[in-house]
């Protein structure tokens, strides 16, 4: 005998049982999807969930928000920029380093300004929340700063007593030019040439032995 669900469901809502993770990827997919087609605004959790044929219920099992898929889209994309980084090919001079992986950033931020319009819309309209993502972004990158600094206060070349604080530094001064909310309105000529005037500020500052 036929059960009910035999008879009236189609075989996208006889949803069999998954992993947690996995499921979490797919609703972080459909939603990545949907914002990309009709912009944050636009997307209610009910069109993620409707999207993949299950449950609003479901959806906020997982993400408790829509600020929450913000967020752990923004992650996923933080993780994929700093894997990306690993593969830049790196010159020798601690003082070069730095310039390469900011030109790097900036080059990123401003693909995605070409290409992932919807990020940079979810990122401006969630800005006031301060996210785990925006968290993550400037600990990973003040992070690649202070090894670099490292690696010039090993080699005599730069004079820092606190390299991980002078990394935090770093990084804010480079604001301007690696957060993601001060590209996407001006010119990339402009971007690039302010990225190399703050690096040869910095490098000079960290060059000073009276600095230390």
């Amino acid at each position: 005998m036929e059960s009910g669900c035999d008879r009236g469901c189609t075989p996208r809502q006889r949803r069999s049982r998954r992993p947690a993770a996995e499921t979490r990827r797919e609703i972080l997919s459909a939603a990545d999807t949907l914002f990309r087609e009709r912009g944050y605004q636009q997307v209610a959790m009910a069109d993620v969930a409707a999207a993949l044929g299950m449950s609003p219920a479901n959806v906020f099992k997982h993400f408790h928000a829509k600020t929450a898929l913000v967020d752990a889209i923004a992650c996923t994309h933080v993780q994929e920029m700093m894997e990306q980084l690993k593969g830049l090919e790196m010159p020798r001079e601690p003082q070069a380093k730095l310039l390469r992986v900011a030109e790097a950033l900036l080059t990123s931020l401003l693909a995605d300004v070409r290409d992932n319009r919807h990020l940079f819309e979810m990122i401006v309209l969630t800005a006031d929340l301060e996210l785990r993502a925006g968290d993550m972004y400037r600990a990973t990158i003040s992070a690649i700063f202070e090894m670099i600094i490292l690696e010039g206060v090993e080699a005599g070349e730069f004079f820092v007593r606190d390299p991980r604080h002078t990394a935090s530094v770093v990084t804010t001064a480079l604001a301007g030019v690696i957060n993601p909310l001060s590209v996407s309105s001006e010119k990339p000529e402009t971007l690039y040439t302010r990225c190399r005037d703050v690096i040869e500020l910095v490098n000079t500052a960290l060059q000073n032995p009276l600095a230390k």
